[in-house]
């Protein structure tokens, strides 16, 4: 095992399945002169050349189409958003083109396309530049949507999205890409849709996923303190979901806490809810409970922010209302 970057542990990824496959390309703002915004791409238009890592204008709708029509094409493009607030602009292609065009074409053609960049507040950067797009995305048919954790994590998914048949979103975060953390010397894949149980508890099951899991973590740590056991589980994928996990740990803690970095109205944990009062009702010994961004647009002020966002004693304190101890 090897230490590295979030953003190492990305370029590895694409540039192991550069080498693999031919068809492979990446494409986006920034990603080739200036080694990507945030250097995930750094050292790879020196490696690839100009024609399999290209810069493209500020113009999401337009080479995210280019690049849907060259996945039709029998390509396998890798497409960088610099920001996913910016590539709301590309919504048309990547919904009405990316997600549809099997059903469409009746399996004549298929879209193996990976739509990748940072998600989520990042900091004082004000209400559009700050959203979380995983429920927006994961609504939609045809599309796989991941959100990775760990360095460990987001190789072995971003592999194994490249290498799929179907559309992927894959979302990530600024304050993401110098997290470190340990991956194995050799190739390893990891499967979507397997959600992964970072830390095992006895007493409540925590549900989250993406960069949020470490303010989870923070507030477990806590909770061990005062006799709490949490068992935290990282979804890693919001489309498809693994239910089967989740309804597997709340019918053994029978309490559940769903942690999510955007709003709450049709939302993850909305989903969640859903299923686990579906398949999980007569093991529940509490009502499910959301932590959640507050439901306005994320605000530039420091202690506002603090108070839109879910932290550490907000869990906790969710924690302990499910277990009747607040």
């Amino acid at each position: 095992m090897r230490e590295v970057q979030f953003r190492e542990a990305l370029r590895e990824a694409m540039s192991e399945e550069m080498r693999r496959d031919e068809s492979v390309f990446l494409m986006g703002e920034e990603v080739a002169e200036y080694n990507g915004a945030y250097k995930v791409s750094q050292g790879m238009l020196d490696e690839f050349g100009a024609k399999r890592v290209i810069d493209t204008p500020i113009a999401e709708l337009g080479f995210a189409g280019i690049g849907v029509g060259a996945s039709m094409n029998g390509l396998r493009p890798i497409v960088e958003f610099m920001t996913w607030n910016f590539a709301l602009l590309a919504t048309d292609q990547i919904i009405n083109s990316a997600a549809k065009m099997l059903q469409m074409s009746g399996g004549q053609y298929g879209c193996p396309i990976v739509f990748r960049g940072g998600n989520g507040q990042a900091g004082q950067l004000a209400a559009t530049h700050s959203q979380s797009f995983e429920p927006l995305y994961a609504h939609y048919p045809g599309l796989k949507v991941i959100t990775p954790s760990t360095p460990y994590d987001a190789k072995g998914l971003l592999k194994s999205a490249i290498r799929d048949n179907d559309p992927v979103v894959f979302l990530e975060s600024e304050k993401m890409y110098g997290d470190k953390g340990e991956i194995p010397d050799g190739e390893y894949l990891i499967p979507i849709g397997k959600a992964d149980i970072k830390r095992e508890g006895t007493d409540v099951t925590i549900v989250t996923f993406g960069k949020i899991i470490k303010v989870c973590h923070e507030a477990a740590e806590a909770l061990q303190k005062e006799g709490i056991s949490v068992e935290i589980i990282d979804l890693r994928t919001v489309r498809p979901i693994d239910y089967d996990t989740v309804i597997a740990s709340v019918k053994k803690t029978n309490r559940c806490v769903i942690v999510e970095e955007s709003w709450p109205i049709a939302s993850i944990a909305s989903e969640l809810g859903y299923w686990i009062q579906r398949y999980a009702f007569d093991f529940l010994d509490a009502p499910v409970h959301r932590v959640m961004q507050a439901d306005t647009p994320f605000p530039f002020a420091k202690p506002l922010m603090a108070e839109a966002l879910p932290n550490p004693t907000r869990i906790a304190n969710a924690v302990k209302a499910v277990m009747y101890r607040n």
